[in-house]
């Protein structure tokens, strides 16, 4: 008898140890979870602020490279238009020349 109670007691204390193993396992999964989804957030908030930071530095680089373009071709413009007055001044010098002589 004695040995009867002593066996259900220690069934009785596994089934704790197996009861008190399932919930600390299920807890444990709970917060693995929670900080998976934590872990993404932080993932994704990094990456927007990554996009963000790449798309105002090729902004910028973009603005800087339309600003030389457009300097260089002002610049292209004035040399044309010096080319051309030059030239048409040779040639007007030539027609006067032509109609005094």
């Amino acid at each position: 008898m004695e040995l009867i109670k002593k066996i259900k007691e220690a069934e009785k204390q596994a089934q704790q140890i197996i009861d008190k193993a399932k919930s600390e396992a299920a807890e444990q999964a709970e917060q693995f979870k929670q900080r998976r989804v934590q872990v993404l957030e932080e993932a994704e908030v990094a990456r927007k602020e990554q996009t963000k930071a790449a798309v105002a530095e090729a902004e910028q680089k973009t603005k800087v490279e339309l600003q030389d373009i457009q300097k260089q071709a002002d610049k292209d413009r004035r040399q044309l238009q010096d080319k051309a007055m030059a030239k048409t001044d040779k040639a007007i010098e030539k027609v006067m020349d032509y109609l005094k002589g």
